[in-house]
Parts: C-alpha cells; sequence; structure tokens
C-alpha cells in the first residue's frame, strides 16, 4: 500500500493520463458514420472533464499538456498543438464558467461548453498553421458537433463517477 500522499496523487494522474491515452487511440480507429470530417466523440476529455471537475486545474492543465505529448509521439506536431490548443481551450472554458455559475451548471453544461471550446482552439490552431481564417468557417458545424459529443462525454462520465471516485477515494 502506498502511504505517501504526493505519490499516490503522481500514481492516480498516471492512471488518468494512461486512461486518456487509450481513449484517445481508440476514437482513432473507430469511426462513427454520419460525423462530419474532423468530429470525433472526445472520449479522451472524459478523462480531463474528471480532473476540472475533482482534481483542480493544475491536474486538468497537466492532463490536457501530458495528452499534446502523446499525440505528437503518435500523429506528430501538427496534431499535438491542435490538441495542446484544444485541450488548453476546453479546460480554460470548464473552470471559467464552473467558477462563474458556482452552482448553476451541471457537468453535462459544462461538458458541452469544453466541447465546443475544444473545437473553438483547434480551429484557431488550424487558422494559424493554414495562414488564412477560412478554416473559422466550419465553426458552426463544430459548434453543433460540440453540443452532440458534449453531451456524449458528460453522460459517459456520469455514469463513469462513482467508479472513479471510489478508486480515488482508495488511494487517499
Amino acid at each position: 500500500m502506498i502511504k505517501n500522499k504526493n505519490t499516490k496523487r503522481i500514481c492516480f494522474m498516471g492512471l488518468l493520463f494512461a486512461t486518456a491515452v487509450v481513449l484517445s487511440y481508440l476514437e482513432g480507429i473507430v469511426t462513427v458514420p454520419g460525423l462530419p470530417p474532423g468530429v470525433k466523440l472526445g472520449l479522451s476529455n472524459i478523462v480531463t472533464m474528471y480532473c476540472v471537475f475533482f482534481l483542480g486545474a493544475p491536474s486538468a492543465y497537466t492532463l490536457a499538456t501530458l495528452k499534446a505529448l502523446s499525440v505528437l509521439l503518435m500523429r506528430g506536431p501538427t496534431g499535438a498543438l491542435l490538441s495542446l490548443l484544444g485541450g488548453g481551450v476546453s479546460v480554460t472554458v470548464m473552470l471559467l464558467f464552473a467558477r462563474l455559475f458556482k452552482s448553476g451548471l451541471s457537468y453535462m453544461v459544462l461538458s458541452i461548453l469544453g466541447a465546443m471550446g475544444h473545437n473553438l482552439g483547434q480551429l484557431l490552431g488550424a487558422s494559424f498553421l493554414t495562414g488564412t481564417t477560412l478554416t473559422l468557417y466550419y465553426f458552426p458545424i463544430l459548434i453543433l458537433s460540440g453540443v452532440g459529443m458534449g453531451v456524449v462525454t458528460g453522460l459517459v462520465l456520469k455514469t463513469l463517477l462513482p467508479a472513479v471516485q471510489r478508486l480515488d477515494s482508495q488511494l487517499k
């Protein structure tokens, strides 16, 4: 049994990061018919949302950064930049709205706002990389998909929450 609290926290973050990487990989190989190009389920963002809601800003930003570094290894620098920008904006949006509306917003609403923030961050990164704002014309499609995928990830988090919280409490 691990006795040091910092060691437990690092181990738990390692488990969360590994889960996020596996979910990201699975999401990359699973094709969902009918989704517009570039739209993914955002399954690994479930782990980031857990960090935002229960572990705090430093853990959430750390996880988003680690996810981007794993994307660097798996998909290259362009994917890593888009992952970093999407994840950073998503975490910032969820933290901001959670603080502005301390008890008024559900995890579902924050999940949707985070998904839309993720899409916006990636579009801004794509605009930077291409040197044109034409990519922003895709924003309405990504807003709609952000709502849909935010609902999906919010529901999955709500379903998995009891199990993850039991694991977290055992590590404390």
